[in-house]
């Protein structure tokens, strides 16, 4: 059997002498064959209850065994809080791999769990430290960055002026670059080991 979730309900125990009134949290099993309530025996023998399941059901409440009250069987319905499903692997998944990740804030709890588990599922599609380009597989890149002297023909091409234009759209995909956080402004403090410079005139 599974655990479904946990409820807490209050039991009355009315009679005659002294009515009992108990709190008690419950867990929720699936495909449970019976319909009853499984207490401890802590709770019933604290208050010196007896239950009786066999031919009529009923319980007694302290010495007096001869008051006799029946119990009542209630069909209501009761609204089961299911615990959240965790795992250790969801939880580092979460907090090392996404935790620069942004959800949209429209999305529902719900919904951003399905992407999480989603995300967690095809996780080996991502870039990662071992596979920096993501699950590639039949077209792997080496790229090998020259930062020595002599500078490959490319990188010692003379710079020109771009169209009137060229420039307008470079300026825009920028913009949009910077916007996404997909590049930054680099400061004279900052020590990079390879720059792209596009300078726009």
């Amino acid at each position: 059997m599974k655990p479904l979730g946990i409820i807490d309900l209050t039991l009355i125990f009315p009679h005659l002498s002294q009515c009992i009134r108990l709190k008690v949290e419950f867990v929720v099993m699936d495909s449970c064959t019976t319909n009853y309530f499984i207490l401890e025996n802590n709770y019933l023998s604290i208050y010196g209850i007896d239950i009786s399941n066999q031919k009529d059901r009923y319980f007694t409440i302290g010495d007096n065994k001869r008051q006799k009250v029946g119990f009542l069987n209630n069909k209501k319905q009761i609204t089961v809080i299911k615990n959240e499903e965790t795992s250790p692997e969801k939880d580092f998944f979460t907090a090392e791999q996404l935790r620069e990740a942004e959800f949209n804030h429209e999305l529902l709890e719900k919904m951003k769990e399905k992407l999480i588990d989603l995300l967690l599922k095809y996780k080996n599609v991502f870039a990662t430290d071992n596979k920096p380009l993501g699950a590639i597989i039949g077209h792997e890149l080496d790229i090998i960055r020259n930062v020595k002297k002599p500078y490959p023909p490319l990188l010692r091409r003379p710079a020109y002026p771009a169209s009137p234009r060229a420039r307008e759209s470079l300026e825009v995909h920028i913009k949009e670059l910077m916007v996404l956080g997909v590049l930054s402004k680099v400061g004279r403090n900052e020590q990079v080991q390879v720059t792209t410079p596009v300078i726009i005139t």
